[in-house]
């Protein structure tokens, strides 16, 4: 069964948004593009976190994020 605990934390000064998903872990990031950074658990590559620079402009980059990886959040976030 999926881990469906998740937590959201927006820096409006720096306009970032990062979704945290279950209990921290070690982790690596990637950034599969300029601003944003997806973190990995170091021992069994699960997605620990999606982070956004730049949300404000890039808003409708969430949800085409968390599509790729099979995560749904039950709420819709915009700034």
């Amino acid at each position: 069964m999926e881990n469906n605990t998740y937590e959201i934390s927006y820096n409006e000064e720096g306009d970032f948004l990062e979704i945290f998903f279950g209990e921290p872990t070690k982790c690596y990031t990637e950034e599969p593009e300029q601003g944003i950074f997806i973190r990995k658990d170091q021992k069994t590559n699960e997605i620990k976190s999606i982070g956004i620079l730049s949300f404000k402009k890039r808003q409708n980059i969430l949800q085409k994020l968390l599509s790729q990886i099979n995560k749904r959040l039950p709420l819709q976030i915009s700034i």
